[in-house]
């Protein structure tokens, strides 16, 4: 199955047409409208009574594609929904980018920033839920573990006196995590429900309505295979560049060192990198989605690799959270203690995903050689 990955660079497989990416844009239009309408019947958009423009016509659409509602299917929630909403706004801004050179150049332009504009609102609320709990759970892991980890207090093990203000510092630590993590959480729920109400989504929900019946090909009977190819190309080269080989040991101690010092908080000069295969890694299953369609194998090696990079991405954004939150005013030390050992943790974390996707990656590479 695995072997499935490198299909798209096969010079001998068959031409797929501009129609295998109309089919695809439709159904993930059509799926964007149909979690549209179950986000709102579940109650999860403001200004309920405001069912003009998009609204209406999205509705009728996604009850169209939908079957009208069959009887006795269960509802999404509104987190379902709203993930769902997410889900087939990135695909489409993902396919609209990899095969640009078919589609009508001004409407792509205009769609993908809209698209990713959504997909980015509706996704902070559960990347701050996330990282709340992810940051608690390991408090509570390390506050009642018999000694600190290595990674974080040094190579010694932790003295009774470090046990003892870690236990002393963590429930003031969890208290001032869940103060600033829950605040963002509101404050991102009620800018995700503004712009559900906002004409701006309005718009875009109308421009995907259309998307559903209408595609603007401007070169239906192009092969897709080699902008499907570069996409993969893309990905290859960023994961050629990356520094595997200090991401060939399970801990790498120099990235403790940018996330605790004084400075402001910053992105992790280690991270950027990663985040971008993370992205270009997406934009890969997306084509292999567009030209494999619903016949396409699993891929092993993709999933895996995936799965790595989000546990990176979400190891550092908590380290970087839980530095942040080291950084408030007038702290105790105990505090400031327990969140430095917890901004270390998620470091190591972050160390752990990258051996892990380096694992699967070289592994499987060398599978198939």
């Amino acid at each position: 199955m695995a072997q499935q990955h490198h299909d798209l660079t096969d010079p001998t497989a068959g031409q797929v047409t501009g129609d295998a990416l109309a089919g695809y844009l439709r159904a993930q239009a059509t799926e964007f409208l149909r979690a549209l309408r179950l986000h709102r019947e579940t109650g999860g958009a403001t200004n309920g009574g405001r069912n003009g423009g998009a609204s209406a016509n999205g509705g009728r659409t996604a009850a169209a594609a939908a079957g009208g509602g069959r009887t006795g299917e269960r509802p999404l929630e509104a987190v379902d929904a709203a993930r769902a909403l997410r889900r087939s706004a990135r695909r489409i801004s993902g396919s609209l980018h990899t095969f640009r050179p078919v589609l009508d150049a001004d409407w792509s332009e205009q769609m993908r920033p809209e698209l990713a504009w959504v997909s980015g609102t509706l996704a902070l609320e559960h990347a701050y839920e996330a990282r709340l709990e992810r940051l608690l759970t390991a408090l509570q892991r390390l506050s009642g573990s018999s000694s600190l980890p290595a990674q974080a207090v040094g190579t010694h093990h932790a003295t009774a006196s470090e046990r003892g203000q870690l236990t002393v510092g963590a429930a003031k630590a969890g208290a001032l995590l869940e103060r600033q993590l829950t605040l963002a959480r509101t404050r991102a729920h009620s800018t995700a429900l503004q712009a559900l109400g906002s004409a701006r989504f309005h718009a875009v929900a109308d421009k995907v309505a259309v998307l559903a019946s209408e595609v603007p090909l401007v070169a239906p009977a192009a092969d897709l295979r080699p902008l499907a190819a570069a996409a993969q190309e893309r990905l290859t080269d960023a994961v050629t560049a990356l520094p595997l080989v200090t991401a060939g040991s399970p801990y790498n101690a120099e990235a403790l060192v940018h996330g605790l010092s004084p400075d402001p908080p910053a992105p992790h000069p280690q991270d950027a990198p990663w985040h971008q295969v993370r992205l270009l890694l997406r934009l890969h299953r997306y084509a292999r989605e567009v030209l494999l369609g619903g016949a396409a194998p699993l891929d092993v090696r993709l999933l895996q690799a995936g799965q790595a990079l989000d546990r990176h991405r979400d190891a550092s954004e908590a380290a970087a959270a839980a530095a942040q939150a080291a950084r408030t005013p007038r702290i105790a030390p105990a505090t400031a203690y327990a969140l430095g050992v917890l901004h270390a943790d998620q470091r190591h974390e972050v160390e752990a995903a990258r051996y892990a996707f380096q694992r699967t990656w070289v592994k499987e590479a060398v599978g198939l050689s």
